[in-house]
């Protein structure tokens, strides 16, 4: 049975480590087992580590956990957090007798937001990458929560979101029934500069995506209001939003197909937030493939995970906001929730 969150895919848990009053945060997705990963950056102001290990003409084949983090480039100290847990318990890359965590991680600009961001010579964010891989398990909180914290969107309060789905119409011919259905997942952190919701209004531009009442159960509108493509209202320099997504799979994938699942998964950020991929964001999609399931038939098999993982990320990110609420002292837009109710 699905819960609906990215750790339907066995063997992936998920952390947060969340500071009110810095007003930010970390989240860290660790892997039981080494996986196959890629990565697609569509936005003008991404900041990232360790992604150009997975081209996939680099040697390192699988990482060991990605990190999520707020705080701008001041938060891709959160990734060396996560590599010093992971090396407490043995995990790395194996060169000799020696180990190397390989965490990639990406950043999210919320440095404007109202907390508390005088931390001297150094900033927390090592500090809350551990223990965000310290908390890590399959059952793990969304909306304003870890690298959420202190997300915002256009005109609403973005923050952590996450789905999963089961892959209709594969072929199961040649594989193990044991393995069946193939399943896909979605996490993320959405600080767009962006709308999620068509307008001024509460229905969200992924509603045509939306399974039950999984983020208010309104669907989409009679009719399409006439704010709905207005230019958000906010004013910002490169850099100064972003959304982060992760999209896994227990389908076996090279990276190669890994950084193709990416490169589809992100139109399920364009399904769900107007305008994105702007020179005012950094957005970053991972896709990461556990192996449990091999695929029949490699080309038209991973045409349909990236086609459920879009629909999938979609959903995430209207969750994400749908679940948000407003921390104290937070300098930004509303809540859905406070805003609409529900």
């Amino acid at each position: 049975m699905l819960t609906n969150r990215i750790t339907d895919i066995a063997g992936l848990r998920v952390g947060h480590a969340t500071d009110l009053r810095l007003a930010s945060g970390v989240t860290a997705l660790l892997f039981d087992a080494p996986v196959v990963a890629g990565i697609d950056v569509r936005g003008g102001g991404p900041g990232t580590r360790e992604t150009d290990l997975l081209d996939p003409e680099r040697t390192v084949a699988r990482i060991d956990a990605l990190v999520l983090s707020g705080g701008s480039a001041f938060g891709l100290d959160a990734a060396a957090g996560v590599v010093a847990h992971l090396a407490e318990t043995g995990r790395g890359f194996a060169i000799g007798p020696a180990r190397v965590p390989i965490v990639p991680a990406a950043i999210l600009f919320d440095l404007l937001n109202g907390g508390d961001k005088a931390w001297g010579r150094y900033a927390p964010y090592r500090e809350l990458g551990h223990a965000a891989a310290v908390a890590a398990t399959r059952d793990f909180a969304l909306g304003s929560v870890g690298a959420g914290t202190g997300a915002a969107t256009a005109n609403l309060k973005g923050g952590i979101g996450s789905a999963s789905a089961e892959v209709a119409g594969l072929d199961p011919t040649g594989l193990d029934p044991a393995d069946w259905p193939v399943r896909v997942g979605a996490l993320v952190a959405v600080n767009a500069f962006g709308r999620v919701t068509l307008g001024e209004g509460p229905h969200f531009w992924a509603g045509a995506d939306e399974i039950g009442a999984e983020f208010g159960g309104l669907g989409c509108p009679a009719a399409m209001p006439a704010d709905a493509f207005t230019w958000p209202p906010r004013k910002g320099s490169a850099g100064a939003s972003t959304t982060l997504a992760v999209v896994a799979t227990d389908a076996t994938l090279t990276k190669a197909q890994a950084r193709r699942l990416a490169v589809m998964a992100q139109d399920g950020l364009a399904r769900a937030i107007r305008p994105i991929h702007t020179p005012l964001d950094g957005d970053v999609v991972f896709a990461v493939s556990t192996g449990r399931v091999a695929l029949a038939d490699p080309v038209i098999d991973l045409a349909r995970i990236g086609d459920a993982a879009a629909r999938t990320l979609a959903r995430a990110v209207a969750i994400g906001v749908h679940r948000a609420t407003t921390p104290p002292g937070f300098a930004g837009p509303p809540a859905w929730r406070d805003r609409f109710g529900g």
